[in-house]
């Protein structure tokens, strides 16, 4: 079954201007395991005393999820993160020639033999420590590196290798997607006798970090990263409210409380400073509200007419908005839900078209303002009656 790794702690924290406290860290932490989130990715303890500080908190925390740290491919890392408690350490190192030559100053050879012996320190010193090897920019990498560096990393003890898709390059469908290198890689490891879980990371810098995180589950990966809002460098990974709901409602996978969404991203976006945007899928204000008069008429009668996802799913209500667009539907069932239901045909079409005048100024009727419309479009009829 697939496992989700959230990533809001470590990665969302690479957002400019993002920084959780300690306390509200644990916070989210609780939060995510109370979802059902498998694999929680605190942060990198080398960055900071206060980050290794709350890496550890929440390794100490009695969480059912793993609670994993990253690291860098050097054994001081992979010290303070043992040090910390955690049970899952993701190292990385990037194997690109480029990058080698240019930043690294060394050959493949060298980076492998560095990578596998922390590697291999942090299983002698922890044996039941989980272990994800990721290649930087995986995808962008010369594939005869990925699959020599991902065999030895496997070899030395890696239980995990994660496609990292740094900079947005893949898109599904094209001679560069998710689907076909899962495939490669698993079959080149396969070939090794070697068979480890496959994790895909995937930035969003083309918008389409969820369609290839989907299309990586379809070549067979074990593992998929995501974060609150999507938060991490640049554009961001894969949202995490869009690729539990997606997983849930189109995969059937029953093992996340999807209900907890809404309370979990006010949190995150209170204390990230970021509002959800309305139109955000899933979680904005507006992803389940109709607007347009046919819209309504018709989600009134069957809300699947204009609906593929149902919004008690992730514990959210369905709404009719009341502006310009708005029609007699719409004014209907917000008439309803206000008890105000039983006025004159006459009157409702004042209403209606009060409404629309204010719409028309940019700004929607709430529910506790439509009282004072009526009572107003009432007073008004019997005056110029």
């Amino acid at each position: 079954m697939i496992k989700v790794l959230d990533s809001t702690l470590r990665e969302g924290e690479q957002t400019p201007g993002v920084y959780f406290d300690r306390h509200i860290k644990l916070a989210i932490a609780r939060l995510l395991d109370e979802i059902g989130i498998d694999i929680i990715e605190t942060g990198h303890p080398t960055v900071t005393e206060d980050i290794r500080s709350a890496v550890h908190n929440i390794a100490h925390s009695k969480l059912n999820a793993i609670v994993a740290a990253h690291s860098r491919s050097v054994k001081s890392d992979i010290d303070q993160a043992l040090d910390c408690g955690v049970s899952f350490i993701g190292i990385f190192y990037c194997v690109s020639d480029e990058r080698l030559s240019t930043v690294f100053k060394k050959d493949l050879d060298a980076a492998i033999q560095q990578i596998t012996d922390v590697i291999k320190y942090a299983k002698s010193v922890k044996p039941d420590l989980l272990i994800r090897y990721t290649p930087e920019d995986t995808v962008r990498s010369q594939f005869e590196n990925v699959i020599k560096v991902a065999v030895a990393a496997v070899k030395a003890g890696a239980d995990i290798i994660s496609i990292a898709d740094t900079t947005g390059y893949m898109i599904p469908g094209s001679d560069h997607n998710m689907y076909d290198y899962v495939r490669k890689l698993k079959n080149g490891l396969t070939n090794e006798n070697l068979d480890p879980m496959i994790a895909v990371h995937c930035h969003n810098d083309r918008g389409l970090a969820l369609a290839n995180a989907m299309d990586g589950i379809r070549g067979g990966a074990n593992i998929v990263d995501a974060s609150v809002l999507g938060l991490g460098e640049r554009a961001g990974i894969v949202d995490l409210a869009q690729l539990l709901t997606l997983l849930a409602a189109d995969f059937k996978i029953d093992k996340w409380n999807l209900k907890l969404l809404p309370e979990l991203y006010d949190l995150v976006s209170k204390h990230a400073n970021l509002p959800i945007p309305l139109n955000f899928p899933v979680i904005g204000q507006n992803a389940f509200t109709h607007c347009a008069g046919v819209h309504t008429h018709a989600a009134a009668i069957n809300p699947m007419h204009y609906e593929s996802l149902n919004p008690e799913l992730v514990g959210r209500e369905r709404k009719f908005a009341l502006d310009h667009m708005s029609g007699m539907a719409s004014l209907n069932y917000a008439l309803q839900v206000i008890n105000y239901d039983n006025i004159e045909d006459e009157l409702k079409k004042e209403v209606l078209k009060e409404i629309k005048t204010i719409g028309q100024k940019g700004r929607m009727v709430e529910l506790s303002e439509l009282p004072h419309i009526v009572e107003v479009c009432k007073h008004h009829k019997q005056f110029a009656s």
